[in-house]
Order: C-alpha cells, then structure tokens, then sequence
C-alpha cells in the first residue's frame, strides 16, 4: 500500500509540473497496475489448468496404487490370522 501511495504522489507532482501528459499518464497507470498485478500474481504460486490436471492423474495414480497396497496387506493379515 506505500508503494501505491509513494506511487500516486510521483504522478501527482509531475502532472502538477506538467510534466505528463494524459496520455504518458495513461501508459504509467496502466504499466504501474500490471505490474502490481503480475507481482501479486507471483506470490500466489499459481499453476496453469494443464499443470493442476497433471498432477491431479499422479495424484489419483498413486491413490489407487495405495489401496492395492493396503488391499495385499489386509489379505495377508487375514491369511496369518486363519
């Protein structure tokens, strides 16, 4: 939020200069918005769709790989148990 606020104080001072134009101001605006978002969008660790689905197949691979496992292990307990 400083960033933001040391931000709009820079383009208020340089339009009061008249430094800017409402076009150069329009170019800034925009950039200063793209990049706080791509910057917040870093942060979140975000994957794409094709990322998350690929993972989610591993991740029911193994699910299924698991309930083999625990499936041997219960028959094998019940077979020593008999």
């Amino acid at each position: 939020m400083e960033k933001y606020n040391k931000f709009l104080r820079n383009i208020s001072e340089l339009i009061e200069k008249g430094l800017f134009t409402s076009k150069n101001l329009k170019k800034e605006v925009e950039n200063e918005f793209r990049f706080q978002l791509e910057n917040m969008v870093g942060k979140l660790n975000l994957v794409s769709r094709e990322e998350f689905e690929v993972q989610k197949k591993v991740i029911e691979k193994l699910e299924k790989k698991i309930s083999k496992i625990k499936k041997k292990g219960k028959s094998k307990s019940n077979k020593k148990s008999k």
